[in-house]
């Protein structure tokens, strides 16, 4: 919108000027000074492209209803645009770049690990307490979280059940708190069963449950229990680790309490990447988008998805501890080269984004909890993803992908990125068109002391030129979404120094090819005829180049070819031709006026291709030093 304005505030004097030019010429020539007045007025009015100011607004509204279709839903038409601008995407891995179906794999009891099919007396000992430290399922609904929904149904799959257990109160997981507990009772004794990361539920575990009962764990059986835990995620699995603890029965259940536990086990889940995951994540990369992984699993669970994914990294897994103990300075540092950041917070993920904007970077944050809605409210671009989005989530974002998918996330960017490719191509036709009126006006006004065009027909150009064409444009869908194309669009290579050239171009083309078609009709027919002639070459050249040097899809060329079909049925019917100051053509007249629209239209695709060659040959063919 702001470089939109610059284009307004920069056609606007010129057509003020050229409208003073044209009266002065007139007066000069000692011309009616009301009439001089009167085009004068007209050109600096008509001149201005009415439609330029809604012209982003229509185009982001357009694109918002195409997402809508493909599972993007839009609460802000602005982000589509943002999206288009967008460097850096932070992307959730569970239900983005994996299934978000996980599944039960594997159970360990710290020395053996084993399949869930193959399980052993302390395999199904391990499982049944990792189902006590699991939320009771409501009646007739789901667990929220995919992970209790997975370990619930590897249990029934391993005929484990929770029979016998009575629920009395739970510490549900909080991804701060990293574990889940419940307080119960079985068989008249009151336990506490936790379920968590291998970090937090081992820090808190004194004890571990042997074949011969509890033993307490030395400095090695820790080791041996972290190097278990590593070697489970390295496989790309989910690891939790059991614990459990007998308890007072008048015992409240609060965070203090989860302490001193006998470790029994660890369980190991699978969530499978998606198949089309790695490609979606290719495509970000050839658009020029650098992509982070941000989760709340096991480091090297992190590492293993990343390298399966082929993301590129240096082997480095920033964890959220890590992250809390840098200082600003050399977290913006190291945001930058890593890619993959594990086991971390909600402030820390906030923290995150803060460091990347602070280097410069435009950021997308992906996530679905009411733990990601700060970062998602604070980044340029929040994506709030799929059903199991909590409100919070929704509220905070600007964009929700309602089925998660990271393919869905990869076209709503591109579509941002067409966006600014296709609210080029209107503005090159809209504002060159206008400022080509002002020159093919201007000339014939300082040639003749008078405008080659009135007042009415100032405004029937604009009303067939300004509004349904461009508008069509800027509207329609991307012809193409292959990344490596929409890479160099953007806001300076879209609307920069490229846009000035296309639009001079554009303009220079059009009030040329119409000065010298009115020109040569004037040699042979009268002024109101050569005048028609230059009305039809300079819409239809405008129009011409809007088609042939743009995608033109079924309802751009439809919306062109109405305007000129529009203008020629006004032009040849005599009532109207006379009412807008025009003269019904012969036949050599309108062949004139063809032959000129050929003419500029193919100038029009001719100039930027030789341009292009030459920007080429000038790069491949460096001058030679002389010998």
């Amino acid at each position: 919108e702001a470089r939109l304005e610059s284009l307004t505030r920069i056609t606007a004097p010129i057509a003020t000027m050229s409208g003073l030019a044209v009266v002065l010429s007139a007066l000069a020539r000692h011309q009616d000074p009301r009439g001089a007045l009167s085009e004068g007025v007209a050109l600096a009015v008509a001149a201005v492209p009415e439609g330029l100011p809604i012209l982003a607004s229509l185009a982001q509204l357009a694109a918002a209803g195409r997402l809508s279709s493909e599972n993007v839903l839009v609460r802000n038409p602005r982000a589509i645009e943002s999206l288009g601008r967008v460097n850096v995407i932070c992307l959730d891995k569970t239900g983005t770049l994996t299934s978000g179906r996980i599944e039960l794999v594997e159970v360990s009891d710290g020395k053996e690990t084993m399949a869930i099919a193959q399980l052993n007396r302390a395999g199904f000992r391990v499982l049944r307490v990792a189902l006590w430290a699991t939320p009771l399922p409501e009646a007739g609904r789901q667990l929220a979280h995919p992970t209790d929904r997975g370990l619930l149904e590897g249990a029934h799959r391993a005929s484990v059940s929770g029979e016998g257990w009575e629920w009395l109160a739970t510490l549900p997981f909080e991804p701060a708190r990293g574990y889940h507990a419940s307080l119960g009772r079985r068989k008249g004794r009151c336990l506490l069963c936790v379920k968590g990361s291998p970090e937090i539920v081992l820090a808190a575990s004194t004890l571990e449950r042997t074949p011969m009962g509890a033993v307490r764990i030395d400095g090695r059986d820790r080791e041996r229990l972290e190097a278990t835990a590593r070697r489970m995620a390295a496989r790309g699995l989910r690891v939790l680790a059991v614990a459990r603890r007998v308890v007072e029965a008048a015992e409240a259940l609060t965070d203090e309490q989860v302490r001193d536990l006998e470790f029994v086990g660890f369980v190991g889940l699978a969530d499978p990447i998606r198949a089309t995951a790695k490609a979606a994540l290719v495509d970000l990369q050839q658009a020029g988008i650098a992509v982070k992984i941000i989760t709340g699993d096991h480091p090297a669970t992190a590492r293993a998805i990343a390298a399966e994914l082929d993301l590129p990294t240096d082997g480095t897994v920033l964890t959220g501890p890590m992250v809390e103990a840098m200082d600003d300075t050399t977290l913006a540092e190291a945001v930058l080269s890593a890619s993959v950041f594990a086991r971390v917070t909600s402030q820390q993920k906030l923290r995150l984004v803060k460091a990347l904007q602070g280097t410069g970077r435009l950021v997308a944050m992906t996530g679905d909890g009411a733990n990601d809605a700060p970062a998602i409210r604070l980044a340029e671009v929040g994506i709030a993803l799929g059903s199991r989005a909590t409100e919070a989530a929704r509220s905070a974002a600007d964009i929700v992908v309602t089925d998660g998918r990271l393919e869905t996330i990869v076209r709503a960017v591109l579509e941002g990125r067409a966006l600014w490719r296709s609210v080029r191509e209107a503005v090159e036709l809209l504002v060159g068109g206008n400022l080509g009126e002002i020159g093919f006006s201007l000339l014939g006004g300082l040639v003749e002391g008078r405008s080659p065009l009135n007042t009415r027909q100032l405004l029937l150009v604009n009303l067939l030129t300004d509004v349904a064409p461009a508008l069509a444009i800027a509207m329609r869908p991307p012809g193409t979404l292959d990344p490596g194309e929409l890479l160099r669009e953007g806001p300076d290579a879209s609307l920069g120094k490229t846009l000035d050239q296309d639009i001079l171009r554009t303009a220079a083309i059009t009030a040329l090819t119409s000065g010298v078609a009115r020109s040569i009709a004037g040699l042979t027919a009268s002024r109101s005829a050569a005048d028609t002639v230059g009305l039809l070459t300079l819409v239809g050249t405008q129009l011409g180049q809007g088609v042939a040097t743009r995608r033109a899809d079924g309802l751009t060329l439809l919306t062109c070819l109405g305007s000129m079909g529009g203008l020629l049925a006004t032009v040849q019917t005599p009532l109207l031709s006379r009412a807008f100051g025009c003269q019904p053509l012969g036949p050599l007249a309108l062949l004139q006026a063809g032959a000129a629209t050929a003419v500029g239209t193919g100038l029009g695709v001719v100039l930027p291709s030789l341009s292009s060659w030459f920007r080429r040959q000038t790069r491949a063919d460096p001058a030679q030093s002389p010998r």
